[in-house]
């Protein structure tokens, strides 16, 4: 396990780079489950090795939330439906949503970033404007708080 010490469990403390890992494995394991018309917990219990912590979380996740994940998609997916999407843009949009979602702990502008770069290596690099759209919506709508929107109003005491 990629941890450093620290609370058991606690996706907290996880090394750097290993979160960038752990989301390339768990967009393997989405895309893998997806293709082969097997949930991502039936595919997880055919490895012969359990992946790293955080990207099991993440498949997990992703499985657990589908019907919010799916529908925050579907609402913030101008154009598309989550069908018709490729599958890699798909799962890692998924994955990204989930975060925004469960993972508190990790801030917007790195979930954002992190699909970007998820998006242009292992799909298109339209793929990464579009999935950056798409979860900018997703976060203004998840972690309003946490979000700088264009044209959102001053807090009074910034007139």
């Amino acid at each position: 396990m990629s941890t450093s010490p620290g609370p058991e469990g606690s996706s907290r403390h996880i090394l750097p780079g290993a979160r960038r890992r752990a989301r390339e494995r768990a967009l393997e394991l989405l895309y893998e489950a997806e293709t082969k018309d097997l949930s991502p917990s039936r595919l997880l219990a055919e490895l012969p090795v359990a992946p790293e912590e955080y990207a099991l979380k993440l498949v997990l996740g992703v499985e657990r939330r589908s019907e919010i994940v799916n529908s925050l998609l579907g609402r913030h997916a101008t154009g598309w439906t989550i069908e018709r999407m490729p599958v890699v843009d798909r799962c890692v949009l998924r994955i990204a949503a989930y975060e925004l979602l469960d993972e508190a702990e990790v801030p917007v502008a790195v979930v954002l970033d992190e699909a970007v770069e998820l998006a242009k290596t292992y799909s298109t690099e339209d793929s990464g404007r579009y999935v950056n759209g798409v979860l900018s919506a997703v976060a203004n709508d998840v972690r309003p708080g946490e979000c700088e929107s264009p044209g959102a109003e001053l807090p009074t005491w910034l007139e």
